[in-house]
């Protein structure tokens, strides 16, 4: 090991003694770089066994999730009327509205400058969003029916990017997966990180399975005049896995990659929705709605090892999330009389923001 891949372990030593002797370190890292020693080091990473921080007391957000039943899933339509808010997720395709009229703003901008932090990170088998030409039904990837089928289960696959390439190694070499549950190189995955004002921010208690306690971990402080997709809001990106240490993040598990380097997170959807999964589709809807979407429109590379981290990371972590360390199924995409339509795009390439579809950009 070189010289300076030398200091770099002696770092990450010393960070986990600090962790196992009950401080709460935060860390933050950028990856600007990706070269060989920098992979040496991500490689340590997920040689390291994982480290749960000490309990701190009872976990205050669990069983936050409401049980009343007002949030139980209902007929998106009573006697040939649409009584369903709007749902997610939706086509993000540019140029593109739903039908269903409503009075809710999604916030535009990042979350954490309203006060808003992740409470959770989970990912889909496949794309529920849809975006023509990026994540769609043109996209592809491998065969994967036995393999999905053995390690995680008989899941709804949602839309697939257009990258898969079967004769690049990078996406059909197998990956010895340490941490994630049934995943699989060359696979589409949609990452959803949940946020709320109302979450134990900066706390312990943080990152909570299942999302909704961390979501609603203090909705002591909720009134009748608070507006959901103010407090509400989740992150959503699509990354095709690949078995190349190039495309390596450190920590993805804080939120959406946003990067003019790799153009992560450079042309964002906003538009208000609800909780997506397979328990809703276009006949039962979900009642956790208006919530604020920000989908990241373009379909990314990414690598298996960040993924792997990701469920290292979430491991570590005083809740357990090990619920969440599998891909879950895909909704089926919203149909336009169930999208709201106040979809807004921004395109930070061009520093512009556009209402859809007026403008149809």
């Amino acid at each position: 090991m070189s010289q300076d891949n030398t200091g770099k372990l002696k770092s990450i030593i010393a960070l986990l003694c600090l962790i196992s002797a009950g401080l709460l370190v935060s860390t933050i890292v950028v990856a600007t770089s990706k070269s060989n020693s920098e992979n040496d080091v991500a490689e340590t990473f997920l040689m390291i066994p994982t480290i749960k921080p000490p309990s701190g007391g009872d976990n205050v957000c669990m069983g936050m999730k409401p049980t009343e039943s007002l949030y139980d899933d209902f007929d998106c339509m009573f006697n040939d009327t649409v009584q369903a808010l709007e749902q997610a997720g939706a086509n993000v395709t540019k140029g593109y509205n739903g039908d269903l009229e409503t009075d809710a703003k999604p916030i535009i901008g990042p979350y954490y400058q309203k006060g808003l932090c992740p409470v959770n990170v989970h990912w889909h088998l496949g794309a529920e969003h849809y975006s023509q030409g990026e994540f769609d039904d043109s996209g592809s990837g491998p065969s994967d029916i036995h393999e999905r089928r053995r390690l995680a289960g008989k899941e709804r696959k949602g839309f697939l990017c257009n990258k898969y390439d079967k004769d690049d190694a990078k996406f059909t070499k197998e990956y010895d997966w340490k941490h994630c549950k049934g995943m699989e190189v060359g696979q589409t995955y949609e990452v959803h990180w949940p946020h709320s004002t109302i979450g134990a921010c900066g706390t312990l208690d943080q990152y909570q399975t299942p999302f909704y306690d961390g979501v609603f971990c203090y909705k002591s402080f909720l009134t009748p005049e608070t507006k959901t997709e103010e407090n509400v809001g989740v992150q959503a990106q699509i990354f095709t896995i690949v078995n190349d240490e190039a495309r390596y993040y450190p920590d993805l598990m804080r939120g959406m990659i946003v990067s003019e380097f790799n153009d992560f997170g450079q042309d964002i959807a906003y538009y208000t929705g609800s909780t997506t999964g397979t328990k809703r589709d276009n006949n039962k809807c979900s009642a956790y709605s208006p919530i604020t979407w920000q989908v990241d429109r373009k379909c990314h590379l990414i690598s298996a090892s960040t993924f792997d981290k990701m469920c290292a990371d979430m491991k570590a972590q005083k809740d357990d999330m090990s619920d969440d360390l599998h891909a879950h199924g895909s909704r089926e995409l919203v149909l336009d009389k169930y999208a709201a339509n106040n979809h807004i795009r921004t395109s930070k390439t061009t520093e512009a923001t556009e209402a859809a579809p007026e403008d149809n950009v």
